[in-house]
C-alpha cells in the first residue's frame, strides 16, 4: 500500500514546531508590550485628573485623585491686551512747575498730595489714584507723581562750606565765585538780626574786601595789679587785633545770602554769621548759616501752598501708605 500523502518528513516536523514556537512567543510579547501602554480609557482618566491604573489593579479599587489647582490668567491674557488693565508707576519730575502740570494732566476728583518738609530729603508726592472719600472704596494707589526738590550747586557749595575753616586766600576765591549770591539786608533783617547777635551786617563788597586784603598783627600785653592792704595779686594777659595800619580790627559778624536753594525755584534768604582765627600768622575764616533747616522747611511749606493752588487738591505733610498690588 502506497504510504500518505500527507506525511511529514522529521526535517519538515522540526521546522514547523519552531515556527509555531516563535509565534507563540511573538505573540505573549506583543501582549506584554500592549500591557505597558496606556487605554484610551486610561488616557481620558488622566485628562480629568485622575491616575493611570496599573496593571494588574481592580476596577473597583479606590482611585487616586490629584489635587486641584487654580491657576491665574492673568500673565495668559496681558500679553494679548491693547491697554494696560490700569495706569501705574511713579514719574519724578526736577521742577515745581513741571509738578504741577502733569498732576493737573492726570488727576481725579480723589487725587491728593503729600509732602515731607524737613530738611534734608524734602519732597511732595501726588497720589492720582488715591482711596475714595464720599464711598470710602479703596483703590490701588500705585499712579504717583514725585517733587525731590534737587539742589542747585550754588546753594551745594554754601552747605558744603557750611561751619568750615577755610585760608583767606580759598575764601577769597569762594567769595569771588558767589559774589552774585551775596545781598544786602532790608531794614526789618538788619534791625532784627543786629539786635539778635549783637553784631553788625556787613555790606556784600565789604566781605568781599575782607577776605582779599585783610592783615592783622597780632600784640601781647601783659596787666598786673597788687592789692598792699591785703596782698592780693592779679595778672591779665591781653592780646589785641590791629590792622597794618595799627587802627583796630573791626570785623563785621554777620552778613546776608540770597540763593536759589532749588533748581528754578525762587531765592532764599539766609543770614550767615562770619568768624576768624589767626594760626599762626595766618587768617582763616568761617561762616555758619543761621538755621538753613529751618528756612528750607518754610520755602517746601510755600511751595506746597503753591502747588495746592495750581492743582486744586488737598494737601497732607506726611508721608503715604504704600502702594496695593
Amino acid at each position: 500500500m502506497a504510504p500518505p500523502q500527507h506525511t511529514q518528513s522529521r526535517n519538515e516536523r522540526q521546522q514547523s514546531g519552531g515556527l509555531r514556537a516563535g509565534l507563540c512567543r511573538g505573540d505573549r510579547q506583543d501582549r506584554r508590550s500592549r500591557a505597558g501602554r496606556p487605554s484610551i480609557r486610561n488616557l481620558r482618566s488622566r485628562a480629568a485628573g485622575g491616575q493611570h491604573r496599573p496593571p494588574g489593579q481592580s476596577a473597583c479599587a479606590a482611585p487616586i485623585w490629584r489635587q486641584p489647582r487654580i491657576v491665574a490668567l492673568d500673565d495668559y491674557f496681558r500679553a494679548h491686551r491693547n491697554a494696560p488693565e490700569r495706569r501705574t508707576g511713579t514719574a519724578r519730575v526736577t521742577t515745581l512747575e513741571s509738578f504741577c502740570g502733569l498732576v493737573n494732566r492726570h488727576k481725579d476728583a480723589h487725587s491728593v498730595i503729600f509732602a515731607k518738609t524737613d530738611w534734608p530729603s524734602p519732597k511732595l508726592t501726588s497720589v492720582i489714584d488715591y482711596h475714595e472719600m464720599e464711598s470710602g472704596k479703596a483703590r490701588f494707589g500705585t499712579h504717583r507723581i514725585e517733587y525731590a526738590f534737587p539742589l542747585t550747586d550754588e546753594f551745594k557749595a554754601w552747605m558744603k562750606w557750611n561751619g568750615e575753616l577755610i585760608e583767606q586766600g580759598q575764601f577769597a576765591i569762594f567769595l569771588e565765585e558767589h559774589a552774585a549770591e551775596l545781598s544786602a539786608p532790608n531794614d526789618a533783617e538788619k534791625s532784627e538780626y543786629e539786635r539778635l547777635f549783637k553784631e553788625r551786617f556787613a555790606a556784600p563788597l565789604e566781605i568781599v574786601n575782607l577776605s582779599r586784603n585783610l592783615e592783622i598783627h597780632i600784640g601781647h600785653r601783659v596787666k598786673r595789679a597788687e592789692r598792699l592792704q591785703t596782698g592780693e595779686r592779679t595778672v591779665q594777659f591781653e592780646t589785641e587785633h590791629t590792622t597794618a595800619a595799627g587802627q583796630a580790627v573791626d570785623i563785621p559778624g554777620i552778613f546776608m545770602v540770597a540763593v536759589c536753594a532749588f533748581i528754578d525755584g525762587k531765592v532764599i534768604r539766609i543770614p550767615a554769621r562770619l568768624r576768624y582765627r589767626v594760626d599762626g600768622g595766618d587768617i582763616k575764616w568761617s561762616y555758619q548759616l543761621y538755621r538753613a533747616a529751618h528756612w528750607l522747611r518754610v520755602k517746601v511749606q510755600h511751595d506746597l501752598e503753591d502747588a495746592t493752588k495750581a492743582t486744586g487738591l488737598p494737601a497732607f505733610e506726611g508721608e503715604p501708605e504704600p502702594a496695593s498690588l
